[in-house]
């Protein structure tokens, strides 16, 4: 009879073998794949058996493996239900197209964003490093920073929260300390809106304002705009605040 802990271990191992796969987009051969898990190769082999099965993986015409075709099904008819991907959607589609930028819907997760929702304009949009699902440092990014502010409310909620480790500094702009993480988030509470200069990736603009889809008091998340710097200059963005409000809000605009 095969050991109840076996079988976990081996579920653990099958779902660490999904997530790696969905690191490679262009596909992974099978001794690339066992490197990368630090395992034998019988064993990924077992694993990309079982998610081939399932059709959550495949083997392209060079033997790669990639995700699978009903995995890819599954998840995006998932993000496509999610109530607030629906919700925001109209807001995006709004903002993306009166500033002509990318636009975010993101939820705070612990020491991360995570980006729920993302659109681009049709064209001229800036390539950035967020994906659906994807996260970035809470402390670097706008939405980050909003909602952080709405939850550490004094400098000792920041510091327990920063802990013992170093704040990320993506780069020179980045927060890089405790107090200045408390002065952010202090600062972003009074005006109620966050802002990202350059602090998650050089040259991006970044303005975040609370969406409140299932509390009216507090967020859900935060929508972002995201700009070039030298196209769409902060203070462009931070002019147009009320603008912005008035679209999440799904109010007349000024």
């Amino acid at each position: 009879m095969t050991d109840p802990e076996s079988r976990l271990v081996g579920a653990d191992r099958v779902l660490a073998v999904l997530a790696e796969l969905a690191r490679h987009p262009q596909g992974i051969g099978l001794e690339d794949m066992a490197r990368a898990m630090d395992s034998p190769k019988p064993t990924i082999h077992r694993c990309l058996a079982a998610l081939r099965r399932a059709g959550f993986a495949a083997q392209d015409g060079y033997g790669r493996y990639v995700l699978g075709d009903e995995f890819l099904r599954l998840a995006f008819a998932h993000h496509e239900a999610r109530p607030d991907h629906v919700r925001v959607l109209p807001m995006l589609q709004a903002l993306c197209e009166r500033y002509g930028e990318t636009v975010h819907y993101a939820t705070l997760d612990g020491r991360s964003v995570v980006y729920r929702s993302k659109l681009d304009p049709p064209s001229g949009a800036v390539r950035l490093t967020s994906v659906v699902g994807g996260r970035n440092p809470a402390h670097t990014t706008a939405v980050g920073k909003l909602l952080l502010a709405a939850t550490l409310r004094s400098r000792e909620a920041v510091h327990e929260w920063v802990g013992g480790t170093e704040l990320e500094t993506p780069t020179p702009r980045s927060v890089a300390t405790t107090d200045q993480l408390w002065d952010e988030l202090r600062i972003t509470h009074e005006r109620g809106f966050g802002v990202d200069d350059q602090e998650n990736e050089p040259g991006v603009n970044c303005l975040a304002v609370p969406a409140y889809l299932t509390s009216p008091t507090v967020p859900s998340g935060a929508i972002s705009i995201s700009g070039l710097a030298y196209r769409t200059p902060i203070e462009k963005l931070v002019a147009d605040v009320p603008a912005i409000r008035a679209i999440v809000a799904g109010t007349e605009l000024p």
